[in-house]
Order: C-alpha cells, then sequence, then structure tokens
C-alpha cells in the first residue's frame, strides 16, 4: 500500500510515532471500506500519482525551495 506508507512517513515528521500508525490505520480502513461498498479492487495510483495531479504546484514548491537555498531558478519545457 503505497499510500500508506506515504502517509506514515508524512504524519511521522509532525505526529508521534502512535498517532502517525493511528492515521495510516485509519487511511486504510477508509480505502477497504470504499472497495467493499462499490465492490472493486484496489488499483495503486503509483509513487507520483499526487505529484502529476497537481505539478503545477509542485513546480512551484520546488522552484520556492531552490530561490531560498540562493539558487536562481529558470524554467524550460524540454523537448521530450
Amino acid at each position: 500500500m503505497c499510500q500508506g506508507l506515504n502517509e506514515f512517513s508524512s504524519a511521522g515528521g509532525r505526529l508521534c510515532k502512535k498517532k502517525a500508525a493511528v492515521a495510516v490505520g485509519h487511511t486504510i480502513l477508509k480505502i477497504a471500506y470504499h472497495l467493499l461498498s462499490r465492490a472493486t479492487e484496489y488499483t495503486d495510483m503509483g509513487v507520483h500519482y499526487f505529484d502529476e495531479r497537481d505539478e503545477q504546484h509542485v513546480t512551484r514548491r520546488l522552484v520556492d525551495r531552490l530561490e531560498a537555498l540562493g539558487y536562481s531558478v529558470k524554467l524550460e519545457r524540454s523537448a521530450a
């Protein structure tokens, strides 16, 4: 469950380990509920799902981080 691991690592910095584990358990229960109520199979969206879903937000956040480190950033789309 890739989403559960992502949530644990992101929640781990903000919450204590026990609360982070409860948050992951809650996410797993929500996934199980939706799978059972809709009679569907689990489909892993992939590691980069959230990056691809909100590309502009990720780009802006990364540019801001580089500028905070003292870099000047100019973005150009690659030909590929």
